[in-house]
């Protein structure tokens, strides 16, 4: 039988709401966990159930059911396929198709939201994955945002974790990245150098206006195909970046005024339509793109224990490329 804790309301707490009080009465335990327990019963006073919104008189008896610690996160292995572009006892780079997380966030559990992410697959598919990362990280060294597809590195064990770690935070990983921008940029080449920070009012957005909290970011761009299409002015830049923000690249083009094709959250359209025309000409197809046009192309760096040079790159996946041919007037 699932173990119950009995609490007695001291009179001085009286007026006090229940879910705050209890979760003073529990060491280590949050009042959101507080809130869970009250909502699956497993809380009383006074041997029946109570909002937590209760207001205590003082006198009360108060009962908790169970345990109300969490067990710890962790992931759980999923079998999904993975595209694997190189790998060996250290470590393994896997192309990422758009529409997946990395790892499941910290406020998961094992049920569908720590379903169908990057790590459920790895640990499905490797029976040792690097511990460096925590329970719910395995392997994860550096991340992709969730509607970027392309190369990222898995560690395979902690030492190689550490030394790849170290290798990112030195800039010793070329980095290399294909988008898809709205407009058409004034130069074949730039490098925007803009710190970034969290927007202080939308909490998922980032920022290069805002100083406090604000980090160095520093991106390189060249253009490679300028697009004058039905829908507007494109272009195709080849973006490397010196280092690893958070919406790095989304941010800084956006900053310039030219946003990631699909990328809403920053400005860009959710619907391409041809210029003077309505959305609602029945003559004219619209055009849209259910992620970000945001590749990573190309990884090269030395290997953390042979020290030899790796070159790897992985194509735009079809969605991109039928996207550039639907773009693109016929000849």
């Amino acid at each position: 039988m699932p173990r119950t804790a009995t609490y007695s309301v001291a009179p001085e707490a009286a007026g006090q709401r229940l879910d705050a009080w209890l979760a003073a009465q529990l060491d280590g335990v949050s009042r959101s966990r507080v809130q869970l327990l009250l909502s699956e019963g497993k809380v009383l006073v006074d041997q029946k159930p109570a909002k937590a919104s209760l207001k205590l008189r003082g006198g009360e008896s108060v009962e908790v059911t169970g345990d109300p610690t969490p067990p710890p996160l962790r992931a759980i292995p999923e079998e999904i396929p993975l595209e694997i572009i190189y790998e060996d006892g250290d470590l393994s780079v896997v192309n990422k198709p758009a529409g997946m997380m990395v790892h499941a966030g910290s406020g998961a559990t094992d049920d569908a939201r720590n379903l169908g992410t990057l790590v459920n697959a790895l640990l499905h598919h490797y029976r040792q994955l690097s511990s460096a990362g925590g329970d719910l990280r395995p392997g994860i060294v550096h991340r992709l945002d969730k509607q970027t597809s392309g190369l990222i590195i898995i560690a395979r064990n902690d030492a190689t974790h550490f030394k790849l770690a170290d290798m990112f935070s030195r800039r010793q990983m070329r980095k290399t990245y294909l988008a898809l921008v709205h407009g058409n940029l004034k130069q074949d080449a730039g490098t925007i150098n803009a710190p970034i920070s969290r927007d202080a009012i939308r909490r998922t957005r980032m920022t290069t206006r805002r100083n406090t909290g604000a980090r160095t970011a520093v991106s390189h761009y060249e253009v490679e195909r300028r697009i004058a299409s039905p829908f507007g002015a494109f272009t195709l830049v080849r973006v490397r970046i010196e280092t690893g923000r958070t919406h790095q690249i989304r941010v800084h083009m956006a900053s310039i005024g030219h946003p990631v094709v699909g990328d809403t959250l920053y400005g860009a359209p959710a619907h391409l339509t041809q210029p003077g025309q309505g959305k609602r000409s029945a003559s004219i197809e619209d055009l849209s793109l259910d992620r970000n046009f945001l590749h990573a192309a190309e990884l090269a760096f030395a290997h953390p224990r042979t020290g030899a040079m790796l070159e790897l790159s992985a194509p735009l996946p079809k969605e991109l490329e039928t996207f550039l041919e639907r773009l693109q007037p016929a000849n």
